[in-house]
């Protein structure tokens, strides 16, 4: 390019706001990096930094396993317990990771040298966690193999290991709506103490229209403290009580709904416009609020659910193949260096087949939605629940499944993620087992 035409170039730019420096003065800038770069460096400290702050504070947020001690157990209801749990300092951990309300953590217990996790909502708030306790409230059912083993077992000071906290359902402004709708069931009710204990500590700034399904007026989790909170925060937090199969408790505050949620009830108490919608409650709950929540044709991008939870009978579902119903499959799982072959029924996930086996596999919801159980199929049939087949596509392609939420439908022959071990009293570091 010419001078006299770089120079006009050069006019026009500056007449528009652009500062040119000039060919030259670019080139003694470029030229300048390398040594500019050499200046800095040596300057620098020549102490060694043992461990990048990043990584120090990358495991105080998403730490691979929290040890914990039971600080205070709390009898919520004839059926619920609430367990307060604080950091075990004497075990390594010194402060809770800190979470966003609605989210969880995952519990892994050793029961008669089986492994066993479950997640549970964190029914504490962010700032209770800074100061000092994190609340998971558990209910009691009947026949349940963890719930009842914690009931019997857990006490003042029992330890207790738990993941970091997961989960996809708390409020982000930038994706949600300044006004929250809580539909709760049963227990489905903890995030949402998390989040009105939040707002009441002044750090979450959002409307919440709590509607809670009740199938047993005197079984209703935090109703003193949740009351208490609506009459505090009347602009920001109301609660709708629905009573489904039983007479509504005569100290409950208005407004009260008989039934179940209906799409009826949901626009009588919201607005299906421009409200976001959170969900958590029983499996079978999910599968009906969605189809109410289609009717008021509310968007997806406004709904958030917890995590679908295990599927417990997957002949329920229709494209569950019939000839596997009621049959027992073999499982050869390579772990590390090691192979073992275990039995697996085709009605209990792979997942439970391989912890029935004394095998620890890496696992947080156990509903298909963190990938950390993710794992290599070499060969064999599965059934995935269409409810919770978190798979992205390359997986399906390549070969990958999720024990959690994946059936035998014949015999199987998987690969463990790496470090997976067959320790049951602590989790594997699986960091990099999601891909």
């Amino acid at each position: 390019m010419s001078t006299q035409r770089g120079s006009k170039i050069t006019s026009i730019m500056e007449r528009l706001g652009f500062h040119v420096k000039g060919n030259i003065q670019d080139l003694v800038a470029f030229l300048m990096l390398v040594p500019k770069r050499k200046y800095f460096l040596r300057r620098l400290s020549v102490q060694n930094i043992e461990e990048p702050y990043i990584n120090i504070l990358s495991d105080k947020l998403h730490p691979v396993i929290q040890n914990l001690k039971i600080a205070e157990i709390i009898n919520e209801t004839k059926t619920t317990r609430t367990y307060r749990l604080m950091a075990d300092k004497a075990k390594g951990t010194q402060a809770l990771a800190y979470f966003r309300a609605g989210q969880y953590i995952s519990i892994k217990e050793r029961i008669n040298d089986h492994a066993v996790s479950r997640p549970y909502s964190i029914a504490s708030s962010p700032q209770d966690a800074l100061d000092g306790f994190y609340d998971i409230t558990i209910k009691r059912l009947e026949g349940g193999f963890l719930t009842t083993h914690i009931w019997e077992t857990w006490k003042a000071g029992y330890p207790v290991s738990a993941s970091g906290p997961y989960g996809l359902m708390y409020h982000e402004p930038l994706r949600d709506s300044g006004t929250v709708v809580g539909l709760a069931g049963g227990s489905g009710i903890t995030p949402f103490r998390s989040m009105v204990r939040e707002m009441a500590a002044g750090k979450l700034n959002i409307k919440l229209k709590l509607i809670y399904g009740c199938s047993d007026g005197q079984d209703i989790i935090f109703f003193d403290e949740l009351n208490k909170y609506a009459r505090e925060m009347p602009d920001r937090f109301r609660i709708v009580y629905v009573f489904s199969g039983c007479l509504p408790r005569k100290d409950c505050p208005d407004p009260i709904e008989e039934g179940f949620i209906t799409a009826d009830i949901i626009n009588r108490h919201s607005d299906p416009s421009k409200d976001s919608y959170f969900i958590c409650g029983p499996a079978v709950m999910y599968d009906f609020v969605a189809g109410e929540l289609e009717k008021l044709s509310i968007p997806r991008k406004r709904i958030r659910m917890e995590a679908y939870g295990e599927i417990k009978n997957p002949t329920l579902f229709k494209d569950y193949p019939y000839e596997a119903q009621g049959k027992t499959f073999t499982i050869k799982v390579h772990d590390g260096k090691d192979t073992i072959t275990i039995p697996a029924l085709a009605s209990e996930s792979v997942l439970v087949a391989l912890e029935r086996g004394k095998l620890s596999p890496p696992s947080v919801c156990r509903s298909g939605e963190c990938q950390f159980c993710r794992t290599r199929l070499i060969s064999g049939k599965i059934w995935v629940s269409p409810k919770n087949d978190g798979r992205r596509q390359a997986d399906k392609l390549f070969g990958y499944m999720h024990p959690c939420a994946s059936f035998p439908v014949s015999d199987l022959e998987l690969a463990l993620p790496l470090n997976t071990g067959r320790s049951c009293n602590k989790y594997s570091d699986t960091r990099s087992t999601p891909g």
